[in-house]
């Protein structure tokens, strides 16, 4: 039966079809444009540049569009208490500036596709995060939906050790280190959320992470090594902004049209998108070992979505 309201004018059902069109597709160019991101990353690995000053050159043109995303989200709201400021610093550290070395540095030794694959497995440490750090319930499907995404992985990891060595398990050990170091953040910012709002929390824990990274290239760099090919920079200025800046807004417009549970399920595009721009750009390998974990782990995904 439909609802009176709608019924009577049918121009509200259109304006909440057109925003959930929107909401959507928000959500899918955000997931891709994320899933971008380890493209890049390889693309200018083949240009002989470090980990180091790849994300450093990431976070330089990025920080000033984080600063002015903090700026626009922070007008006329309070202004930041002391409390606020250690965490906003905490969270930068753990969240951006920590979990995006370990992912770079990772994506050194294994293919974009497994590193996407076990970034994915985001929401299952949170909710393992959940359980050993708030003492928070996991049902039984729960446990059936982590066990059905770590198979996947595992699946795609023992294929990858035989193909390329030893050094895919430390590839790996360091893009999941960026996983639950993420999955830290999301674990305690969701208070901080609540205080100061999405953007204005992005924004400023983005930008205390970009002088992070910034700093850490000038300690353990001489200034010479910003010496780069022209390759790597227009390569940097492309993650910054469309695999960075841009699906950070997409997703929160995202959530504000469809909700955050819409949102994420329609982000399971993202690591499909990877391994299509992996094959296609890169020349990954496409197996059925790699099909195979990757549909274990967006079906555990979707399990444990559901089971919530």
């Amino acid at each position: 039966m439909s609802s009176p309201t709608i019924a009577a004018d049918p121009s509200a059902a259109g304006s909440a079809q057109r925003e959930m069109l929107a909401g959507l597709l928000l959500a899918t160019f955000g997931a891709i444009a994320f899933s971008g991101k380890a493209i890049i990353v390889k693309l200018a690995y083949r240009y002989g540049v470090d980990a180091v000053t790849l994300i450093m050159y990431r976070m330089l043109f990025a920080l000033p569009m984080f600063v002015l995303l903090s700026w626009w989200a922070g007008r006329r709201k309070p202004a930041l208490q002391r409390r606020d400021v250690i965490t906003i610093v905490g969270l930068g550290f753990c969240g951006y500036y920590l979990a995006s070395f370990l992912d770079f540095a990772g994506l050194q030794y294994i293919t974009a596709s497994l590193e996407r694959l076990i970034l994915y497995l985001n929401p299952t440490l949170v909710l393992a995060l959940g359980f050993f750090l708030f003492r928070r319930e996991v049902t039984r499907k729960q446990l059936i939906a982590l066990a059905v995404s770590y198979t996947g992985v595992l699946l795609v990891f023992g294929h990858e050790v035989t193909l390329v060595g030893a050094h895919v398990a430390l590839g790996a050990l360091l893009v999941f280190g960026s996983a639950v170091s993420y999955a830290i953040y999301l674990a305690y910012s969701g208070e901080e959320v609540k205080r100061l709002g999405a953007l204005r929390l992005t924004g400023l824990a983005t930008s205390v992470a970009c002088l992070f990274c910034i700093a850490q290239f000038f300690v353990l760099r001489p200034v010479s090594a910003m010496a780069v090919a022209p390759e790597v920079i227009w390569l940097s200025v492309l993650n910054a902004t469309l695999c960075t800046f841009a699906p950070v807004l997409m997703v929160m417009m995202a959530i504000e049209r469809v909700g955050a549970t819409m949102a994420a399920q329609t982000g399971m595009v993202g690591p499909l998108s990877t391994i299509l721009m992996g094959v296609l750009i890169l020349g990954e390998p496409f197996t059925a070992w790699v099909a195979a974990g990757t549909a274990l782990v967006l079906v555990g995904i979707w399990l444990l979505a559901k089971s919530r």
